[in-house]
């Protein structure tokens, strides 16, 4: 990889910090919007299912369309629009224009990840694809950890209109990214650097005898995989997106209903309970680094695993906790496990459909993502008819899901 196609997975992971930047920020403007306008808990929530909706239906077609056609400039209209729409929030009085900046948020969203996440791809090997897209999810994460902090500051002091802040941000990537794509003349195809240097690899250990029978049988895959011919797993794919799916109405149910839960529960300030899904957003952009990194060492199933199990054991922690102490103390196995899974779940996905990467990128990051805000009415209608603890509850079962779908999953 040399220096300008290194700089571009750092391009990619501002646009996704700036993409989540703005996602993140709309489940602390909730429990504003909430005080403002009287909303309960699942007319709050629809917002969230809004926003995701939008981005479940169209973000596969912007991953099918990225296949078909390199459309790097398509990324910025996408940024601009989903941190434009959480941007105007703020100045919107009623309920249904506050669902069509939120439809806007989602597009612009839409129109980021599967394409950003196919760049990454382009401009990385199979030695560093890990790293690259821990990287690329490092960003999303960051702007996950920072946006719920700059919502409720910029709120605080200037009232709903101090969302404006969000277009600071969108700014700053369209002008990364028309210095990077400055006289653009076309990406490599998607993987074509990793299959090169499967073939320059094989080609070494032919040359000294070192292949065995099942290393014989390996290569005939890879050199498939170099003429674009490696076969798509469906199967898998879809087992994967179970999991993909179970993980998504975990995090949309901590990111939604983590702040209320605070607010309600313990009787804590908004801001409080912001800071503390700033901790949960930030252990999670750590994680998510480390994810590739050890993806890369140990294998996407295997990271997968270790994951989905710290999951598990975290929320249910969580659920049952009681106090405000221990709940924060959990917040920090929790983050672990809902982001050191995520760089290995997109390279799965991309991995089980090598010949349509960014309709892989898309659903992964988008379809199954976007699952968990669609879910997030229906666990405030739960929260409006129980408790928040018993949403929780559920969160349980369905990280118990994930964890069985990740013991199951084929090796690529």
């Amino acid at each position: 990889m040399n220096k300008k196609n290194g700089r571009i997975r750092y391009i990619m992971a501002l646009g996704h910090f700036c993409s989540d930047f703005a996602q993140g920020a709309l489940a602390a403007v909730l429990p504003f919007l909430i005080a403002a306008y009287h909303y309960n808990y699942t007319t709050a929530a629809v917002l969230v299912m809004v926003s995701n909706l939008v981005g479940s239906i169209i973000q596969p077609v912007f991953g099918h369309l990225a296949d078909k056609i390199d459309r790097p400039h398509l990324m910025t209209l996408g940024i601009i629009m989903s941190g434009g729409g959480i941007a105007v929030m703020g100045l919107i009085h009623n309920y249904v224009g506050l669902c069509i900046a939120v439809v806007i948020s989602g597009i612009g969203v839409a129109m980021f990840h599967p394409q950003g996440a196919r760049t990454v791809n382009q401009y990385s090997t199979d030695e560093n694809i890990g790293m690259s897209l821990g990287i690329f999810s490092f960003g999303g994460n960051a702007g996950f950890t920072l946006g719920p902090i700059f919502a409720s500051a910029f709120v605080s002091l200037f009232g709903l209109g101090g969302t404006l802040v969000f277009f600071v941000p969108a700014f700053a990537f369209a002008v990364a990214m028309a210095v990077q794509y400055r006289g653009y003349t076309g990406a490599p195809e998607a993987g074509a650097l990793s299959a090169q240097a499967e073939t320059d690899a094989l080609s070494t250990q032919a040359e000294a005898g070192a292949l065995s029978p099942q290393a014989e049988t390996d290569e005939s895959v890879k050199q498939d995989a170099a003429s674009g011919k490696l076969r798509d797993m469906p199967g898998a794919f879809a087992e994967l997106c179970v999991l993909v799916t179970a993980r998504s109405i975990v995090f949309a149910a901590m990111s939604t209903f983590l702040i209320l839960y605070y607010t309600d529960i313990f009787g804590l300030q908004e801001t409080t309970g912001s800071i503390f899904l700033s901790i949960f957003y930030g252990i999670a952009a750590i994680a998510s680094l480390a994810g590739g990194k050890l993806a890369d060492t140990l294998g996407h199933n295997k990271c997968l695993k270790i994951s989905s199990a710290i999951l598990f054991g975290s929320t249910a922690a969580f659920a049952l906790s009681g106090n405000v102490l221990l709940s924060v103390l959990v917040l920090l196995p929790f983050g672990i496990g809902v982001s050191l899974g995520y760089s290995p779940m997109v390279t799965l996905g991309q991995k089980y459909l090598p010949n349509r990467v960014g309709l892989a990128s898309g659903i992964t990051l988008g379809f199954s993502v976007s699952i968990g805000g669609i879910v997030a009415p229906l666990l405030g209608k739960v929260g409006d008819l129980y408790s928040l603890t018993h949403v929780f509850y559920i969160v349980v079962a369905i990280a118990f899901v994930q964890l069985v779908i990740a013991f199951i999953l084929p090796r690529r």
